[in-house]
């Protein structure tokens, strides 16, 4: 501390002049070296960034005055979701009859639906990431043309959403849940792996060569010195995937792929506001408790 202290007062000492030319400062030492401020480029990139935004907007024609002409409708909406199709049933509570009536009994199959879509469907994509990502791992597999081969196909699975995907397996399976499955599936194999393998890619690898060293063959070698090492970031990968695809599989219905969002698109189109705030409800609610619960698992697994 002293020291840098010192440097910061010869520093200060050895300055003789101090001007700006053109628009760049400069500091002139005593040893007559002369020091240049850092020109910074942040202006010129936050200049760059609007004039790309103006003329996207030129080209998508998007008027910012009707966003603010039509926001009343927006509350209109809000308004006429109220009051929900929820009913409470007070002596259900001493009884054997529902506590909760309503469109609320609607829901809740198509929710079970969409959360054992979002499980499944992660599940079997994790599963399949893992070898997918042993060999896109350049630290584990050294033949160059494995690799490209493996990482092209991952990224041609991720230049699709997940909607188009589940649009393609219902004209190949049919409406229902088991499309939307495959869709969710391909997704999360495709995501897990790009993921998995760039941290492969920084493990320690001194177990990795001391076991292959003695004539084991790649894969009981990756089980045995790489797997203990990314299984925690494996875990906490799979669940995020997981709290993704809870999303994602809410809109699914839209192509009947399965799941709430076939109801959510029939409310919405009928225009029944008070039945769609009552899917929306359910939606928040599983959301949030699932991201709870996946947060505290990832977080012990860290």
């Amino acid at each position: 501390m002293p020291d840098k202290h010192i440097e910061e007062t010869n520093d200060s000492e050895n300055l003789i002049e101090e001007k700006k030319v053109s628009k760049r400062r400069t500091f002139t030492l005593k040893s007559g070296t002369v020091v240049y401020e850092p020109f910074s480029i942040i202006p010129i990139v936050i200049l760059i960034l609007i004039v790309m935004s103006l003329i996207a907007s030129i080209f998508t024609r998007v008027d910012i005055r009707m966003f603010f002409r039509n926001i009343d409708n927006f509350f209109d909406i809000l308004i006429r979701m109220y009051p929900p199709s929820i009913q409470f049933n007070w002596a259900g509570l001493f009884n054997d009859e529902p506590f909760v009536t309503g469109y609320l009994e609607k829901v809740t199959q198509p929710m079970i639906d969409t959360i054992q879509m979002s499980l499944l469907g992660s599940m079997v994509g994790a599963i399949c990431a893992l070898p997918a990502a042993l060999f896109a791992s350049t630290n584990i597999i050294k033949n160059k043309i494995v690799i490209i081969v493996v990482r092209f196909f991952l990224s041609l699975l991720r230049t699709l959403p997940v909607l188009v995907y589940a649009l393609l397996l219902t004209l190949i399976f049919g409406f229902g849940p088991f499309a939307g499955t495959i869709a969710i599936s391909i997704f999360t194999f495709a995501i897990v792996s790009k993921m998995l393998y760039e941290k492969i890619e920084t493990i320690d690898m001194g177990a990795f060569i001391a076991i292959e060293a003695t004539g084991a063959n790649k894969v009981n070698t990756f089980t045995s010195a790489v797997l203990p090492q990314i299984m925690p970031n494996y875990l906490s990968i799979s669940l995020y995937s997981f709290e993704i695809n809870i999303r994602y599989a809410a809109i699914l219905g839209y192509v009947g792929a399965g799941g709430i969002g076939i109801l959510l698109n029939d409310r919405m189109n009928w225009r029944q506001y008070n039945d769609v705030i009552v899917v929306l409800l359910v939606l928040l609610v599983t959301v949030i408790s699932i991201e709870t619960l996946s947060r505290y698992i990832r977080r012990r697994l860290g």
